[in-house]
């Protein structure tokens, strides 16, 4: 038989409702057998799904093909939890492209049976979590499943889909029949005979075929070029807000000054998003792991110190998508709007504010761009967005990575809903940037005489471009970094303050004691001679309570001072040092009662660096220039401000008791001019 002509790609999201009929009817499906009969329109395809079960967060059982290994079916799942990956002894799919095969894959407590035209295929064991599929689920073919990022689709076309909710034996798998009706019945059943693809169950009541789906003698047709079949129940599924909130006796490594996620979920990623002044306070969100998916925490500030959550409602229930970075900016009415990439949606997405708490959002408007005749569309990545207004047009930026083939793309639109493409952003990029970096998490601003781009790449973590933005474009001349080591300063977002101040955050990804981590507000400044400067939020002032300090005085080479009067793991500390022949100095941290056992915190005058324990960042002292540093302590976590000219992140594993400061000297002795500390208040109150 001939191969069937493939048409667009189709993702079916199917989103159900458990409609029990009598008592026999299942609230959940908990065993289950997916069958579909399915013929693969080639074999080097890696990734896509025949059919996929979701349970609106993130959680998915699915017949994938190619995923791990190429020409190889396999049962997919989130994370791999309910997968087997070692597919050494999996037979590899030997049929000519275009032919139909059975494929069925029975969930019967923790085994796992694949089934090829009613054989056993593959066996194992779940060994992570066990799932029930209840009143939100989806049902979906095309995508593995509605979260995914990557571009992997399958590419075919499916003759017969159905689900039931019992796990069907050998006997009973091989006595199907497409398009036959079967005992027991099936839960859920697509046999794609009429040009709706109706569920013949009458559990979708309500479907849709879009963007170039088709059904074509019988089958649903997919090649890989996106499209949608949707089929809904039609009633609402019952939605609680989740908010997070502190437990009211956290744990004593918790951080006390610092925001960061305190459950439920999970802050991985944590990136900060979507800052704003509106209304008397201050709004930010950061991503994380929602129990329905990834979603936008929402907390808001007088301060930017203490902050309080609300409600989580920007979540892929109501989104129709996960959330991923982003930015905020002001419509051309005042009011506040976001644009962020839609995870799963294959698009950047805006909304905008429907209440001044910002909790309710309009539907998302995905940012389709005008490809004209000569202009290389492919280029476009729809990756991590920034929007911002200059001259009565908006203008967004898409993140993206010149190895991909896909730089940073520009966009323009005078009402938020038509927008031209521009093409490339940079138009050119420094010479200590690698070919392949990416830029994501993009924030672009006007700083002092410059213009400025705070960014990320995967690689090197948080950093910064300066120069001028001119003629839709923006030409770098300056490029530095703000993160050295790991993830440990990534994903930054900004805001203007009512008086004027650029103020930023970023997640630090530490790995203890928290997740969702966001660093000390930093304020951000360019004076005229062009070097950025970097201080602490000032606010951070008000925290201070219990001054003490000492006096000036000497510390001799590898002849170490213990403070006497001065310890502590949540304190800020201040402290200046004339350096005058040392070629390395400065402090130690988390000393135990004997003075060892610390956290360094060092100024090598030969290698021009700062370092906080293995972390290390580029930094000079002038000529006849004093060492003048911040530091803060936070339980386990350090960030220390040099000179306000360098600012290094780090963490440290939290002893209690190991609270002593000492400082030290190699190759001269050094003069402590200064020296002073405070403890720093809890952030954690209502407000």
């Amino acid at each position: 038989m001939k191969p069937p002509i493939m048409k667009p790609l189709v993702t079916i999201l199917l989103s159900a409702l458990s409609l029990a009929a009598d008592g026999a009817e299942p609230d959940a499906l908990k065993d289950k057998t997916l069958v579909v009969w399915v013929a693969p329109a080639n074999l080097t395809q890696r990734g896509g799904s025949a059919l996929t079960i979701e349970d609106g967060r993130d959680h998915f059982d699915a017949v994938v093909f190619g995923e791990v290994t190429p020409a190889k079916w396999m049962a997919g799942s989130d994370h791999w939890h309910r997968s087997q990956k070692n597919q050494g002894d999996f037979p590899g799919e030997d049929s000519a492209p275009g032919t139909f095969v059975q494929m069925a894959i029975v969930y019967s407590g923790r085994q796992v049976t694949v089934y090829r035209n009613g054989k056993v295929y593959s066996q194992h064991a779940i060994t992570g979590d066990l799932l029930e599929f209840g009143p939100a689920s989806t049902v979906g073919i095309g995508k593995r499943h509605r979260a995914q990022t990557a571009p992997a689709h399958f590419a075919g076309a499916i003759d017969d889909a159905r689900i039931y909710a019992q796990a069907l034996s050998a006997e009973q798998i091989a006595s199907l029949k497409p398009n036959a009706a079967s005992e027991p019945t099936p839960w859920a059943w697509w046999t794609f005979d009429d040009k709706k693809a109706e569920d013949q169950t009458a559990r979708f009541p309500i479907t849709q075929l879009t963007g170039g789906a088709k059904v074509e003698d019988g089958k649903l047709v997919l090649d890989g070029v996106r499209a949608e079949f949707l089929a809904k129940t039609g009633k609402e599924v019952p939605f609680a807000y989740e908010k997070p909130s502190r437990p009211a006796s956290p744990p004593a490594n918790w951080l006390t000054y610092h925001l960061a996620h305190p459950g439920p979920g999970n802050g991985m990623p944590g990136d900060p998003n979507c800052a704003f002044f509106w209304k008397g306070r201050y709004h930010l969100h950061y991503i994380y792991a929602h129990r329905d998916g990834f979603s936008f925490a929402h907390v808001s500030s007088t301060d930017m110190l203490h902050w309080k959550w609300h409600p989580t409602t920007l979540t892929p229930p109501k989104t129709r998508h996960g959330m991923f970075s982003g930015t905020g900016f002001f419509t051309k009415e005042g009011r506040p709007a976001i644009i962020y990439h839609g995870q799963g949606s294959g698009r950047n997405q805006i909304a905008i504010a429907e209440d001044d708490e910002l909790e309710k959002w309009s539907e998302p408007m995905a940012l389709e761009p005008i490809i004209r005749p000569g202009q290389d569309g492919g280029k476009i990545a729809n990756w991590d967005p920034d929007a911002w207004m200059d001259g009565g047009n908006y203008y967004a930026l898409s993140g993206g990575s010149p190895g991909s083939g896909k730089p940073p793309t520009l966009f323009k639109s005078a009402d938020l809903k038509s927008w031209d493409y521009l093409g490339l952003f940079l138009t050119t990029d420094m010479p200590d940037v690698k070919k392949n970096e990416d830029i994501s998490c993009p924030n672009f601003f006007k700083i002092g005489k410059k213009d400025m781009l705070l960014c990320i790449s995967h690689t090197l973590g948080c950093r910064y471009y300066l120069g001028e933005w001119k003629g839709e474009k923006f030409t770098p001349d300056f490029h530095a970094r703000m993160n050295w080591k790991g993830w440990d300063f990534f994903a930054p977002e900004s805001v203007l303050t009512p008086d004027g101040r650029r103020v930023m955050w970023a997640w630090c990804n530490l790995g203890f004691p928290q997740t969702g981590i966001q660093s000390l507000p930093r304020e951000l400044s360019l004076p005229e001679d062009g070097v950025l400067r970097i201080k602490p939020l000032r606010e951070l002032e008000t925290l201070r309570h219990g001054e003490k300090s000492e006096a000036g005085f000497s510390v001799k080479a590898d002849s170490p001072a213990m403070l006497k009067d001065i310890a502590g793991d949540d304190i800020e500390l201040k402290i200046s040092i004339q350096p005058g022949t040392a070629a390395q100095f400065g402090v130690e941290l988390y000393c135990d009662k004997d003075g060892r056992s610390g956290f360094p915190i060092t100024v090598d005058r030969g290698s021009k660096t700062l370092s906080l324990g293995a972390t290390k960042a580029p930094f000079e002292l002038k000529a006849g220039e004093n060492l003048e540093l911040r530091v803060f302590l936070d339980k386990n976590m350090i960030e220390v401000f040099a000179n306000e000219r360098q600012a290094v992140v780090a963490s440290h594993k939290y002893a209690a008791g190991n609270t002593g400061i000492r400082l030290f000297s190699k190759g001269g002795d050094v003069m402590v001019k200064d020296i002073k500390s405070w403890k720093m208040k809890s952030t954690y109150a209502e407000q």
